[in-house]
């Protein structure tokens, strides 16, 4: 059985081999062929030891972090290998995330290798409604390994690259520009930067003497056997992520370990054509999937044909108003733009799977659920100043200032051109311009952007005064 189970998969790494987990070399531990492929140049300084002493101090915590990071190892250090990079990058997921794949910074930092949505973005990890490849196992590994390749490229030094990779390229770029006015060395260690990234070389080289000693630090390894410890099966139709699990004879929390870059409770096989599985899971999936006969996909993808609510919509395709909000993460007070593409239930006589573009481009787009803006033009009065025109027509001063481009203490010049954005109905924008010698009336927005000039009422000719032209427009 497990030979045959062995023809159905396939290493992602190696593809088209047989899968053999009786070779010789396969029975070697994976941290031995780590510490062989240590390159880089060492640092032994007060920051390497204060990172040395933080894991020593906790054990549980190593055991914990490079357990979870065993069942990736394999393949990140195959990864580096064939780049004929220092296997010590292998283990910069160890100070990134603790090889939690799903984690997310505070800067919104995502995935095991820590990528921002940009820098994702420019290596080709997708990120929509449906899935964030910044938390896809090999595709962020991709990506990762990449840009460290270009960032060594760059500066000609791993030191350098690795707190590029941390702080910014360009960050780094500029600390050496510095040093280098200032006649003064340009290394990693001569630099000026941010605690964060001066701490962040000498953690990898921490982790990289305990994983070298670990005995010395008082700590241990698991044992990691010298072969994949995950496998993929393909996928060819749509399908439930509960589905999935149950295939393989894994707990949802476990499935999605390997695979937690889908954001939904669908796998669309237009998007994820695979899923990874531990190796005896990833025989039973196979075969399971094979003689599967019942649904696969209970959920697909509806694209809103016009703004709406989110009542609305759900009362569109049949499912409550929480479930709707809940599963497409829709806050509340806000409306759907039209295009947005919302995951909801499969009807019985819907067939098709979601196409490649939907699940490549789905995006959900919101606008608060408000009455709409309108752009009120006026004429300063006397005396008016930033502060009180935002009271009278209850928006920001802040706001006032930004549309009319001057600062939120400054005073108009009476007769100068004021553009305020105003919720406020007519009826209730006129009553506010009704004060003495500010009398306005604002006109009805239009369906169309038009303006419309309207004369105010004259002052008193008693008192010479004249009267202002306001102009009102809807927004488009």
């Amino acid at each position: 059985m497990r030979e045959a189970a062995s023809t159905l998969l396939e290493d992602n790494l190696r593809p088209g081999e047989k899968v053999d987990l009786d070779a010789p070399d396969v029975k070697a531990d994976l941290w031995a062929r780590v510490r062989q492929g240590f390159q880089l140049e060492d640092l032994d300084d007060d920051w390497v030891r204060k990172a040395e002493a933080w894991y020593a101090a906790r054990p549980d915590y190593v055991e914990r972090m490079t357990t979870r990071g065993s069942r990736y190892l394999f393949h990140i250090l195959e990864e580096v290998e064939k780049r004929g990079m220092p296997s010590e990058l292998a283990l910069l997921p160890f100070i990134e995330s603790a090889f939690v794949t799903h984690a997310v910074s505070t800067a919104k930092a995502t995935g095991m290798w820590q990528f921002m949505p940009a820098t994702g973005r420019d290596f080709d990890l997708k990120q929509n409604i449906f899935r964030d490849d910044r938390r896809d196992v090999l595709a962020s590994t991709r990506a990762a390994l990449d840009y460290l390749g270009r960032l060594y490229k760059m500066f000609g030094d791993w030191h350098l690259a690795l707190a590029a990779y941390n702080w910014g390229p360009g960050n780094v770029q500029k600390a050496i520009a510095r040093n280098q006015r200032a006649g003064l060395p340009t290394d990693y260690e001569s630099l000026r930067i941010p605690d964060e990234t001066r701490y962040y070389v000498p953690k990898l080289q921490a982790v990289k003497n305990i994983v070298f000693a670990p005995d010395r630090f008082g700590l241990s390894l698991p044992p990691v056997a010298n072969h994949p410890y995950f496998l993929s099966v393909k996928i060819e139709r749509d399908i439930d992520v509960e589905l999935a699990a149950r295939l393989a004879g894994l707990s949802l929390e476990t499935f999605q370990q390997f695979n937690p870059q889908m954001n939904k409770p669908v796998i669309l096989a237009a998007a994820t054509p695979q899923v990874l599985l531990p190796y005896d899971q990833a025989s039973d999936f196979a075969e399971n999937l094979a003689s599967h006969n019942g649904p696969m996909a209970s959920w697909t993808a509806w694209v809103v044909p016009k703004t709406m609510s989110p009542a609305e919509a759900a009362r569109r395709t049949g499912m409550s108003e929480a479930s709707l909000r809940e599963v497409n993460k829709i806050p509340p007070k806000m409306l759907v733009k039209a295009g947005s593409t919302l995951l909801v239930p499969r009807g019985e006589h819907v067939h098709d799977d979601v196409s490649e573009r939907l699940a490549d481009s789905a995006s959900l787009n919101l606008a608060p659920d408000a009455p709409p803006l309108r752009r009120v033009s006026l004429k300063a009065g006397k005396g008016d100043t930033v502060a009180a025109i935002a009271a009278r027509y209850k928006v920001r001063a802040e706001q006032v200032a930004q549309w009319n481009k001057v600062g939120s203490s400054a005073r108009f010049k009476p007769g100068q051109a004021i553009v305020v954005y105003t919720a406020f109905t007519p009826k209730a924008a006129a009553s506010q311009a009704r004060a003495p010698a500010r009398t306005a009336r604002v006109a009805k927005a239009a369906p169309a952007p038009r303006l419309v000039k309207v004369a105010a009422k004259p002052a008193s000719k008693a008192k010479g005064g004249k009267g202002r032209t306001v102009v009102a427009a809807a927004t488009p």
